[in-house]
């Protein structure tokens, strides 16, 4: 029988944050070792489960090793990084011989001594199996796509959607590209194109244009012969690293000078596009003033405080704005530890002035301060049945308060920093969406999955913030130069 190791480190680095990463926000999310990586993910939404099922389907025997996983946030720390990349690969050596390793990078992790974390990890990796083992692996398209993570793997496929709902498919598809290796069927090679292109994450959904041209493209040459898989690389435009950008990935059969072919014609088409790749951008007044003749609930998209790409999820512009303008009732969800914690001081049912959310920093507002009343105090625990963005089935809060503002305003106040990937996070505390005529979500295409079933209008909002859409307003040192849009007149040619 065939021994395939799994390995998963998945992390995205805001650079732009002051805080950093933490050994303790990986042991908060995820970070279990052998058998428990199995108990976690089995049975889930999350491309390592998708490894696990193929394989058993098709009689391989799966070794767990190693998974950690951590909230976006900032720059690791160089000593949280060493000890989880110590731990990995001596998991690795415990786990005996191994036929090929399945891994899980997310693509965008960044340490204070290694902005390229995941092609550092993979690396490590191929110098431990040597070069005869075959490493196959998934990423999230919002990875900044390196050559040494291309070098250190045999085939590396990207979710094909955003929203991520794909994510098991894609572990299912990375597991039958290492079963039909290990078997002599195929010898996966591959190759990648970098245009010096910026995609803004206001116009990274698949199934919109122009997005969704491209994605059609990639579709059709995954279809060609000789083709394993195609990915288009969205990148991440908050970690300030050479690497940061987009790019285009090609799998075959045997055939690499086919594989950069392919690539470099992706990657042009990715290019020709350009321009329409670029954001359009709303005001928060103007936003909440066209949500106001909506159907509702309209889902306001608060791109600036996007949880998932590592903002500290406290932002308060948009609450600001729908109470001044009187568009109520409707929901927001603000991190804001001390205010759960005056909530529970003083008791269900209490009614008193509480200052809310901008606690971090001045770009997403400042501490908002109205009447509320406290409806619940409740544990944050929720689950989620569905295949949603990021693959996760189980959320956690931390202490949570639900208040009523005088003017309507339903708050949920969280202790921990939670993305709006599930519409569970309300319903599961007995809030209905169609009561609200406006929802915030601090998310830009990701929460799209839970919410457009019940929200008939999806408005994405330029707030200000660590992860404002217009990024050329950030100050990046390390990117690389020329680069579209930032320098308008950059060419390229593959």
């Amino acid at each position: 029988m065939f021994r395939v190791g799994i390995v998963a480190l998945l992390q995205e680095s805001n650079t732009f944050l002051p805080g950093k990463t933490t050994l303790e926000h990986f042991q908060q999310e995820l970070l279990v070792r052998g058998r428990d990586v199995r108990q976690h993910f089995v049975g889930g939404h999350h491309e390592v489960s998708g490894f696990f099922a193929e394989l058993e389907r098709r009689g391989i025997e799966a070794v767990p090793i190693f998974a950690a996983r951590a909230v976006p946030f900032g720059t690791v720390t160089r000593a949280t990084y060493a000890l989880l990349l110590q731990e990995l690969l001596q998991e690795l050596e415990s786990a005996g011989r191994l036929d090929g390793v399945l891994v899980a990078p997310h693509g965008a992790t960044v340490s204070e001594d290694v902005p390229d974390v995941d092609g550092d990890w993979l690396t490590a990796v191929r110098h431990k199996v040597g070069p005869q083992v075959p490493i196959i692996g998934t990423m999230d398209p919002h990875v900044n796509l390196s050559p040494a993570m291309v070098a250190a793997t045999d085939a590396l496929v990207a979710y094909r959607t955003n929203p991520h709902i794909d994510q098991f498919q894609r572990g299912v598809e990375a597991a039958v590209l290492m079963a039909r290796t290990l078997t002599g069927e195929i010898q996966p090679v591959q190759a990648a194109a970098f245009p010096p292109m910026l995609i803004n994450i206001e116009r990274q959904c698949t199934s919109e244009s122009p997005c969704r041209e491209l994605v059609q493209e990639f579709e059709a040459v995954r279809g060609q012969r000789g083709v394993l898989s195609t990915s288009l690389l969205l990148g991440f435009p908050y970690a300030d690293v050479a690497e940061m950008g987009s790019a285009s990935l090609v799998v075959v059969d045997r055939d690499v000078a086919q594989a950069q072919a392919l690539a470099n014609d992706l990657a042009s088409q990715m290019w020709d596009l350009r321009s329409d790749l670029q954001g359009r951008f709303i005001s928060v007044p103007d936003a909440v003033g066209q949500a106001a003749g909506l159907p509702s609930p309209v889902c306001l998209l608060d791109m600036g405080d996007n949880v998932g790409g590592g903002s500290p999820a406290d932002g308060t512009l948009l609450a600001i704005e729908l109470e001044r303008q009187g568009l109520t009732p409707s929901f927001v969800c603000i991190n804001d530890p001390d205010a759960v914690s005056t909530c529970e001081v003083l008791g269900v049912g209490s009614e008193f002035s509480l200052a809310m959310g901008g606690r971090v920093d001045p770009l997403h507002g400042p501490p908002w301060t109205t009447d509320v009343t406290v409806l619940q105090l409740v544990d944050g625990q929720f689950d989620e049945p569905e295949a949603r963005h990021g693959g996760l089935t189980h959320f956690d809060m931390g202490r949570t308060a639900i208040v009523r503002t005088d003017s309507g305003l339903i708050v949920m106040l969280t202790s921990l920093r939670t993305p709006p990937f599930s519409l569970c996070q309300l319903t599961a505390f007995g809030l209905d969406p169609a009561a609200f005529r406006a929802i915030v979500a601090k998310g830009v295409n990701a929460p799209l999955a839970a919410y457009q079933p019940v929200c008939p209008s999806m408005i994405r909002v330029n707030t200000p913030g660590v992860t404002m859409a217009d990024v050329t307003g950030l100050p990046y040192h390390h990117r690389r130069r020329p680069m579209y849009p930032f320098e308008p007149e950059t060419a390229w040619t593959p």
